[in-house]
This record gives structure tokens, sequence and C-alpha cells, in this order.
């Protein structure tokens, strides 16, 4: 009885053993988990991702283009039930200035090309506080290491 435990053990190791490593596409793919409001202002952006070579992500000192940036997302609000994007505002000074909010990922890994996934939690700042509007959009992606583009997820978010 135990040499049939013992060798059930042996098997069911050999087979977790031979798995083949999950290889998702070379191309990011994302999808939208949440975004949590922390307040009036701010919250968190959740979303899921997957690659297959494993280069998402910015180091510290890459902030020239095309690396300046590798999470881009469009902000738009609900004006009279149609949404419109915004693409830039007027600051205090009466300057029209661009509006984004487009942000950076840290580097996730520094093995050389393996699939990876996980979630991704971004704090941002949604809201314009001068708008009269109650209900955004925010419609995002991804950008990796060799510029591959992600799908695009979108969220409706109320104030």
């Amino acid at each position: 009885m135990k040499k049939a435990f013992y060798f059930g053990i042996i098997i069911v190791v050999f087979l977790c053993a031979c798995r083949r490593p999950v290889k998702y596409s070379d191309i990011p793919e994302i999808k939208f988990i949440s975004f949590e409001k922390l307040n009036s202002e701010d919250g968190i952006l959740t979303f899921y991702f997957q690659d297959g070579e494993g280069d998402i992500g910015l180091e510290a000192w890459e902030t020239k283009p095309p690396f300046d940036y590798n999470f881009f997302c469009d902000y738009y609000e609900k004006q009279n039930g149609i949404f419109e994007k915004i693409d830039s505002i007027v600051d205090s000074q009466g300057k029209t200035i661009a509006y984004h909010l487009n942000g950076r990922i840290p580097r996730l890994t520094k093995l050389p090309e393996e699939s990876i996934n996980g979630e991704i939690y971004l704090k941002m700042v949604p809201y314009r506080e001068e708008t009269p509007f109650d209900t955004i959009k925010l419609s995002f992606y991804i950008v990796d290491r060799k510029l591959n583009r992600s799908n695009v997820e979108e969220v409706v978010v109320i104030r």
C-alpha cells in the first residue's frame, strides 16, 4: 500500500514537472478589472496584463520618447449624453495645455524573454476639478519595450 501511495506521488510530481510553460502572444493584452474611488479626486485603476516576452515596463532613467510613457489613457466627459474627448484644458493663467492621463509602469522583470502575467494597480487623478460633469470615461492601453501596443480597454466612472 505504501509503495502505491509513493508511486502515485511520484507520478503527480512527474506530470506537474512536464507541463509546458504558458506562452502568451508577444503583443501585450490587458483586461479591465476595477476602478476604486479613493476620494472625490483620485482612484486606483486595476487591470490584468499578459505578455509573451515579459518586456513590460520602463527603467527610471528612460524618460525620452518613445520611452517617456508606456501607459496611455484618454479622458472623456459625458456632456449632454455624449462622451466628449478632452484633449486640452485652459490653465489658471489662460494658457491652453494638452490634457492626458498617460503614465509610467516600472520595469516588471529583468529576465530574458519569458511569458508574464499579473495585475497592475495605478493610482491616478482622473477628475478635472473645474468640470461640471460627473460621468467620465477612461480609454487606456499599454505599450511594451518593443513598442507593441496592447488592446484598448475602457471604464466609465461616476464621481
